[in-house]
């Protein structure tokens, strides 16, 4: 598993953990560039995004497109790594 590939399955295992639904959009090229890894429901009904993030890679000019779009239609969206991802349910209460 890639250390990419790390992150996502352990917020995968903490997001099942809270009940929260959640899927991975496919990066198969048909849908628009720069979708988060990770989006989901919180039990609020609040919309949340994740991208996932190894090491010190940052995400892209489309990825942080993304990501700030969501944030100003009231949704959660966040970048997350190894050094984050423990604390996923605080970061999505914050």
């Amino acid at each position: 598993m890639t250390p990419e590939g790390a992150v996502k399955a352990k917020a995968k295992k903490l997001l099942t953990e809270l009940g929260y639904y959640f899927f991975m959009p496919p990066a198969n090229g048909f849908g628009r560039a720069g979708i988060p890894d990770i989006v989901g429901c919180k039990l609020n009904g609040c919309l949340f995004a994740l991208e996932c993030k190894a090491g010190k890679n940052k995400p892209t000019a489309l990825q942080e497109r993304e990501l700030q779009r969501i944030n100003a239609a009231g949704g959660i969206a966040l970048v997350i790594n190894e050094e984050n991802v423990n604390n996923l349910k605080e970061l999505l209460n914050a």
